[in-house]
């Protein structure tokens, strides 16, 4: 049995001239910090789409050392300040230490990291609706740092701006991300993945980074 419907398939929009299934390809015409599954029902507003720029929304990174405006632990950073000028990999997934994202999701774009940025994208963002403490303590377990940044979006505000997010309340997880990852060139989405429910098919790395490079 499955309760999904057309509008659950994997999304895939990029730019014109290449055709990828089950859909075409759709167009639009990334450095420093800045301090300041199942059953499933999908909420928040309209998906982002390709062309469209990021929501103004905060999330939080949790750091392991003070620097230059920033402190120890948590901290706030704008998404649209954070992506200006920027081609920013944003990937969101459903949350920290769950099976599928532990083991492939993040580890994949860890070791992709750098051919990522040998394709032109200066960071890798890591969001889904938990804290930052546990974000951050997930990322030292898979081994992000200076590779993946691993952003906290613990009241799901950013991902229900996209609207992307999920009800998991069934499994005791509440609101969450769906799966999915976008390529943002100065905070607008230039390509976008969103990844079927319970699938894990077109927003890993591997896939972005072939997007990137043909």
């Amino acid at each position: 049995m499955t309760d999904e419907t057309a509008d659950d398939r994997p999304r895939r929009f990029a730019t014109p001239g290449r055709v990828s299934r089950p859909l075409r390809m759709r167009e639009a015409g990334l450095g420093r910090v800045v301090c300041r599954e199942r059953p499933y029902r999908y909420e928040g507003p309209g998906m982002i789409q390709v062309g469209d720029t990021l929501p103004d929304a905060q999330l939080f990174e949790y750091l392991d050392d003070a620097r230059a405006g920033c402190t120890l632990g948590p901290n706030a950073f704008g998404v649209r300040e954070q992506t200006a000028g920027k081609r920013v990999v944003i990937f969101g997934l459903p949350g920290a230490f769950t099976p599928t994202c532990s083991a492939q999701h993040v580890p994949g774009y860890v070791a992709h990291a750098e051919p990522l940025r040998s394709a032109g994208i200066d960071e890798i963002w890591c969001v889904a609706v938990n804290d930052a403490f546990v974000m951050g303590a997930w990322g030292r377990d898979l081994h992000t740092a200076g590779k993946v940044r691993m952003m906290a979006d613990g009241s799901a505000a950013f991902t229900h701006a996209l609207g992307l997010t999920q009800d998991l309340s069934a499994r005791g997880m509440g609101i969450r991300s769906r799966r999915y990852a976008m390529v943002v060139d100065d905070g607008v989405v230039k390509t976008l993945f969103v990844e079927a429910p319970g699938k894990f098919e077109v927003s890993d790395a591997a896939s972005v980074l072939a997007g990137l490079t043909r």
